[in-house]
């Protein structure tokens, strides 16, 4: 079932590696499909070398395992109940990236004070409270502060980010961690300079309505 989207998954996996979002078998992406509706997830465990289209899981709304051989990563249950609750997320990602995950371990936001979070979030990148790994939780205290960004971090765990495809859950994943190491060395110099609201919106606008092809 869904082969093409499985080989997607595995691809976008790798691109967690090669961004450096991930170590050994932590972090997972998952898509869901625009026409059955199912969610396709990496299964637990799994490392990343030699990770392919077998290793993943579709799963239905309701946590059943629809097709695969092995078990669902654990958070699946809080990808579904993302996907339960905002109809516009077609795809999830979670990492234990460095920088962005040192912001989480001190239950700090990573404040928008870069034009380019300014274009890619619209605001600040807020920080969730502890919650434990295995069922739903994790995804409704996502769902909880989450806001209008595509990314949020959860206290003493890790990145979670969203998006109308699981690329640019990706993206976003990747642009959360390259903020945070940014701000992270701006905090060594000094005070970091907050961008005004008024302007933040302005920049999110022309990034989503008037930059690129």
């Amino acid at each position: 079932m869904l082969e093409n989207l499985k080989k997607e998954l595995v691809d976008l996996h790798m691109k967690l590696v090669e961004n450096h979002l991930v170590v050994w078998t932590g972090g997972n992406v998952s898509a869901r499909d625009p026409e059955t509706g199912l969610i396709v997830i990496k299964a637990s465990g799994v490392p990343y070398e030699g990770m392919g289209p077998e290793h993943m899981v579709v799963m239905d709304l309701d946590g059943k395992v629809v097709e695969g051989k092995y078990k669902p990563s654990s958070d699946a249950f809080s990808h579904i109940y993302v996907y339960k609750h905002r109809a516009d997320v077609f795809g999830m990602v979670h990492t234990h990236s460095n920088y962005a995950t040192a912001f989480a371990a001190v239950g700090q936001p990573i404040p928008c004070v870069l034009t380019s979070m300014g274009d890619e979030f619209g605001c600040d990148i807020p920080c969730g409270g502890f919650v434990l790994i295995g069922d739903d939780a994790i995804g409704k205290e996502v769902l909880d502060n989450i806001g209008m960004s595509t990314a949020c971090l959860i206290q003493n765990h890790g990145v979670f980010t969203i998006g109308d495809s699981a690329r640019a859950a990706v993206k976003s994943a990747v642009m959360v961690e390259d903020a945070a190491h940014t701000v992270w060395i701006a905090k060594q110099l000094g005070s970091v300079i907050p961008i005004s609201k008024e302007n933040v919106e302005k920049l999110h606008y022309r990034y989503t309505h008037i930059y690129g092809q």
